[in-house]
């Protein structure tokens, strides 16, 4: 729901006559903004309140009304209910006061005013708005409330901080203060971000650049997104999907789902894309592309750590989790990487002594992603399919399952290609050497260990004299290693099975050709 709607709501809740509005935001000014247009459309007056200053107007003037100390608040407000005008009551600094044995007089208090408010005469309305940063609604008052989590900013609020930013600037400025085309650019690297924050992003790169920069603005916000610890920002990966070696299929998938995001698939009415889940052996890519997709398509990629959300105090695991998906559904269009999504999930199907923290993460993850409406794509990887609870790979929450196997011998040789290009010696990886011997000498290889030959080379031709890589160094290295596929033989073997008519194969199947060229087989 956008802040308009939040406010028509409030407006409702007013003429409703509901006594107690607890809203949860840390977003105090943007918040009593929308009270005093919900207060005024429901005609009421509205007041504000905080220990420092007191009873205040709208416009800052003190008002000679109780004064800072919220038992004295709440009493003057009790004692004109009955012969004064219509008002609401921001109160700014409540919530402390209302935790706690010490708190249990101030509770009392709310609770005297939420018995008696809606009872009084309709031309001495009054209602109690309550501005907190959490969300906890102290038990006693949870039957007298209306609730209400008020939303990030949406497109069209960024792009009014915008023009207003741009607005306030000396007209000689404003001309180039956002080039064109790059106005679009700048509301979409800001989406995710407080009313200040966004503000706060447009006045750096003002001051900067003397004119709105979408990078300046996308650095910023990676800032304000890391520094609250809930989602980490990653780098872009140099190449995109150029730099996943093999994979040829569920890349394909992935450049025809990009385009799902365009104008005009929406006015096709085509869904935005959902996400994958992406099984298979440890090695052979899974993060890899993970990382690539958001390179391919231009977006953030966010890593969601359902473990690090946890926290030894009750309830804060939960709310932890709620509010990294608010920001992911306000962040709009970005990749959301979950990695090893099993072992996150654990405890809800092992059955963890956790005190049902994650039974409820997974139910939250469930919920979130069958009835989200955002544009993130969610990309979940996952080892261990045995620890998978089943309702996770369900239509509706992912649009694809996906079996990532080891790598065929053309995957191999595209993957040496893609190592040597990350390691600059792209004049290497031209297709005219296809490594064929490598590729051949590396079978039951993962992605990983294919690509840690390059390397292990480098370190070879270096201590021969700095000279150039050759074949022989990279089959050298490929002669020490002992592959995956004989040390986990049989987990391998397990999960080729479960993904037998389960998930469909990243890669196209390799075909072993009989003598003559008559048939082929699919291995």
């Amino acid at each position: 729901m956008s802040a308009s709607e939040k406010t028509a709501d409030l407006a409702a809740l007013l003429r409703a006559r509901c006594p107690v509005i607890w809203i949860n935001s840390r977003e105090e000014a943007r918040v009593e903004g929308a009270v005093i247009e919900a207060a005024a459309s429901a005609g009421y007056l509205t007041r504000l309140w905080d220990v420092a200053a007191g009873c205040t107007g709208i416009d800052g003037r003190a008002v000679n009304i109780g004064g800072p100390d919220p038992a004295a608040m709440l009493g003057a407000i009790l004692d004109r209910s009955a012969r004064s005008e219509r008002c609401v009551w921001v109160m700014r600094d409540l919530g402390p006061w209302l935790v706690g044995p010490v708190g249990m007089s101030t509770v009392r208090a709310v609770r005297n005013l939420a018995r008696s408010l809606p009872t009084v005469p309709r031309d001495s309305a009054q209602a109690l708005v309550i501005i907190s940063t959490s969300p906890d609604v102290p038990p006693e008052l949870t039957n007298h409330c209306a609730v209400v989590d008020w939303p990030l900013p949406d497109r069209a609020e960024i792009a009014a901080i915008l023009d207003a930013a741009i607005a306030a600037l000396p007209e000689e400025m404003q001309a180039t203060a956002a080039p064109n085309g790059t106005r679009d650019a700048a509301i979409d690297a800001a989406v995710g971000l407080s009313g200040e924050e966004a503000a706060g992003c447009y006045a750096k790169s003002l001051v900067r650049l003397r004119r709105i920069d979408a990078a300046v603005v996308a650095q910023e916000k990676r800032r304000v997104i890391s520094r609250e610890r809930l989602l980490e920002w990653f780098d872009p990966l140099l190449g995109g999907l150029d730099a996943v070696g093999g994979l040829d299929v569920l890349k394909g998938w992935l450049v025809s789902r990009r385009s799902a995001y365009s104008q005009a698939a929406r006015d096709y009415g085509l869904p935005a894309p959902k996400g994958a889940l992406l099984v298979g052996v440890p090695g052979c890519g899974k993060s890899l592309t993970a990382k690539a997709i958001a390179t391919a398509w231009q977006v953030p990629l966010l890593r969601l750590d359902l473990g690090a959300l946890k926290s030894k105090f009750v309830g804060e695991s939960e709310g932890n989790l709620r509010r990294a998906l608010s920001v992911i559904d306000a962040v709009g269009r970005c990749v959301v990487w979950i990695d090893e999504i099993e072992k996150a999930l654990a405890g809800a199907t092992q059955g963890a002594a956790d005190g049902g923290v994650s039974s409820d993460a997974l139910g939250t993850v469930l919920s979130w992603m069958q009835d989200r409406g955002g544009e993130s794509f969610v990309i979940a990887t996952a080892n261990d399919v045995s620890a998978l609870p089943p309702e996770l790979m369900r239509k509706g929450r992912f649009d694809q399952v996906w079996f990532v196997d080891l790598p065929t011998t053309a995957e191999r040789g595209e993957i040496v290609r893609a190592a040597l290009r990350a390691h600059g010696r792209g004049h290497l990886a031209s297709p005219a050497g296809d490594w064929g011997p490598v590729a051949a000498a590396t079978v039951g290889f993962t992605g990983s260990e294919v690509a840690e030959l390059v390397p292990d080379a480098l370190y070879a031709a270096f201590a021969d004299g700095g000279r150039e890589v050759t074949e022989a160094d990279l089959l050298a290295a490929a002669g020490t290693v002992t592959p995956l596929a004989k040390t986990a033989a049989e987990k391998i073997e397990r999960l080729r099975a479960w993904a037998d008519g389960r998930a469909r194969l990243a890669t196209t199947p390799e075909t072993v050709k009989a003598a003559g060229g008559v048939r082929s087989i699919d291995l």
